[in-house]
């Protein structure tokens, strides 16, 4: 079990909204399973199971998670086997987003959660950002790229303003909602060109910029040195948080 890093945007949200021991928890387009090994340090001797539609994040996650009591399932949010059961709290992180439908996608989870149990999302608005007061030229570029590909693809640029609505829509309490801003200061690492490589292919298959646009060997390189050479501060991300309960 690994030391939680109670300053993480996602730990204190899971811990505030009440994850603990011995709960039962299910973890949505889960990915490669970051949130889901999380989940497991903070349930201790409870039970988590991670879904996503994706087969190759999905064998990634298994691999990762030897040795942990995790189970990771493939198959789509809203046609979830009856086999899983039900759950004393429901999590996700950056997967709204990305759902035609939310408010059916909340609706249908809704149905693998115990009376009572918590729904908890962290989703982000890549609108309020970049931000600063000084100029980063480098960094919006790169920020854009990305903020112009889940445009493309359809994603809610605006989810994290909705998520009142969403979880209200679907018939459950919203307890809490919250926001915050990833600051970076002139001598703390950000990793937005490793963000932009692990993204690359779809950058370029959207039309969004080419290879030689985004010079992706150089560009952490480069947006270390703009952000080095300045004493100024950057937003680069703004995440939203909150949880809602079953009645």
């Amino acid at each position: 079990m690994m030391p939680l890093n109670r300053l993480d945007f996602t730990t204190r949200l899971l811990i505030d909204a009440g994850i603990g021991k011995g709960m039962r928890i299910l973890d949505v387009g889960c990915g490669s399973g970051d949130v889901s090994l999380l989940l497991c340090d903070l349930v201790e001797n409870g039970e988590v199971i991670g879904v996503d539609h994706d087969a190759a994040a999905i064998a990634i996650a298994r691999q990762r998670s030897a040795g942990h009591a995790l189970t990771f399932l493939e198959a789509d949010l809203q046609e979830l086997p009856d086999s899983v059961g039900t759950f004393d709290a429901i999590v996700g992180r950056r997967v709204l987003m990305y759902q035609q439908d939310a408010v059916a996608t909340i609706r249908a989870l809704s149905k693998c959660l115990r009376p009572g149990g918590i729904m908890v999302f962290q989703e982000h608005d890549t609108t309020l950002a970049p931000a600063s007061v000084e100029p980063f030229p480098l960094h919006e570029r790169a920020q854009r790229w990305l903020q112009q590909m889940l445009a493309r693809e359809g994603a809610d640029l605006h989810i994290g303003f909705n998520l009142h609505g969403i979880f209200s829509q679907a018939g459950l309490t919203v307890e809490s909602v919250r926001a915050e801003c990833l600051v970076q200061t002139p001598d703390a690492p950000y990793s937005l060109g490793a963000i932009v490589r692990a993204c690359l292919p779809r950058i370029i298959a959207l039309g969004v910029a080419s290879a030689e646009e985004v010079e992706i060997e150089t560009l952490q390189a480069r947006l270390d040195q703009e952000r080095s050479g300045s004493s100024g501060v950057y937003v680069g991300d703004v995440m939203f948080g909150s949880w809602a309960r079953k009645n």
